[in-house]
């Protein structure tokens, strides 16, 4: 067992991995700490003040929407259990996972570091250091689980795989990385994908790296969405008139800071019209930082802040420093509410806007896969790049309809409410894929 510096989160552990060995479907990913949580989830002493280490909304928030497709109306650990091993990194290597998210916020809040990503994107994420720490409680967690464990990371999926355990991977954006086919042609694996196109290129790649892979083995499941968010695309309706309702998001490292900033001092002026032609939502994730930003910046335009549950309010701030939380306050007054989304193309935003019925209008991108999600939600007609410079006067161009036509931004959300089922049912796929793997 690691050794833990919180004598409460030995005690959880233990009940995670029986969990984990006794419920029907259980679920690993690697995201983000979430030690205040976790120990509310077992019923033990708890704060809601401390301070999560986030990699990525992305890897929890997919994750967790296939646990409550599991749950449905009630956390039952019986049918679905998730757990993050980062929780239980040992107080000897904690220092890489601070690094981990260290580096990667300094990348994601400065674009000349751009290239670094890029860097180790393509070099070395195979020796990134979080990926050595995660392995002793990874293996702690699941050394008596003989049925498939269901991943949402790679790395996880890997090391498991690489142990002899079954192990049902999910890819969860229309790009595959090399990491993705090194252990493909195991008999122990299975591969959920986006789409066929998602499936030919793991095949294509699989391939080129000399790797024979049956291709019953990868499975189309659609991207992983949490069912909450798709519940409120039936009483969502399409904008004609009235304030347009944008919703504008960070990510689990706080990408596209500057872009916010920009976008914010072009729009805060506008909620002081009378009538205000917007109302907003700014959600800062856990970045304390950003959602300062968001506090000065309204204070700055003489904008104020209202309370996140007023859904008249010009401005409101979703903020919060754990995880958990953060994700219940976008699924609870951010999707059900907003016309649109501006934010970077990424697997859990773009998805889930998509899924709720809204527009999407999206800030630069972080890797290759989110340059496949934008292109894919652009042809689809519900998505543009956002004009960052100019964002109002792109904004008040989508607003307008051209004699009887529909605006763009109308139409786009037309478009949102139409959309392929594939995309709105990929938490009941892959748990039918899950449990077809398990009987085999």
């Amino acid at each position: 067992m690691p050794a833990l510096f919180d004598a409460a989160l030995v005690k959880t552990l233990e009940e995670d991995k029986k969990f984990l060995e006794s419920t029907a479907v259980p679920i690993i990913t690697v995201s983000a700490t979430f030690h205040e949580d976790v120990k509310r989830f077992h019923h033990l002493s708890n704060n809601n003040t401390d301070h999560d280490t986030v990699f990525s909304r992305a890897h929890y928030s997919m994750a967790l929407g296939i646990a409550v497709q599991a749950w449905g109306d009630k956390l039952d650990p019986a049918k679905a259990w998730l757990v993050d091993p980062t929780n239980y990194v040992s107080h000897e290597d904690w220092f890489s996972v601070t690094l981990t998210e260290k580096i990667g916020q300094q990348i994601a809040r400065h674009p000349l570091l751009k290239t670094l990503k890029d860097f180790v994107d393509k070099f070395g994420r195979k020796k990134l250091p979080i990926l050595g720490s995660i392995t002793p409680p990874l293996m702690y967690l699941t050394q008596k689980i003989h049925q498939p464990i269901l991943c949402f990371h790679i790395a996880a999926g890997n090391i498991l795989a690489i142990e002899g355990k079954k192990v049902f991977q999910m890819i969860t954006d229309p790009h595959v990385r090399d990491e993705y086919v090194e252990n493909a042609a195991k008999g122990n694996i299975r591969f959920g994908v986006f789409d066929e196109a998602t499936k030919f290129e793991f095949l294509e790649k699989a391939a080129l790296h000399n790797k024979n892979v049956n291709p019953d083995h990868i499975i189309v499941t659609g991207p992983p969405v949490d069912p909450r968010v798709v519940a409120v695309r039936d009483k969502k309706y399409a904008w004609r008139s009235g304030p347009l309702k944008l919703c504008i998001t960070t990510g689990g490292l706080g990408t596209n800071k500057q872009e916010i900033k920009k976008i914010l001092e072009q729009l805060l002026p506008q909620l002081r019209r009378r009538p205000s032609p917007y109302q907003l939502i700014v959600y800062a994730s856990t970045h304390k930082d950003i959602a300062q930003m968001v506090r000065e910046l309204a204070s700055e335009y003489r904008v104020p802040l209202e309370a996140i549950g007023d859904k008249s309010a010009k401005l409101r701030l979703l903020y919060h420093p754990q995880i958990v939380d953060a994700n219940e306050l976008l699924i609870k007054y951010a999707f059900p509410w907003a016309h649109g989304f501006i934010t970077k193309p990424s697997g859990d935003m773009a998805y889930d806007a998509a899924a709720s019925g809204s527009f999407v209008l999206t800030l630069a991108e972080w890797g290759e896969w989110e340059e496949n999600i934008r292109k894919i939600f652009e042809q689809k007609g519900m998505s543009r790049k956002a004009n960052v410079d100019n964002i109002v006067e792109q904004l008040e161009f989508l607003m307008s309809a051209r004699g009887k036509s529909q605006s763009w931004i109308e139409t786009a959300m037309l478009a949102a409410a139409k959309i392929d089922r594939l995309f709105l049912n990929g938490s009941k796929k892959i748990i039918e894929a899950y449990k077809k793997f398990a009987e085999e």
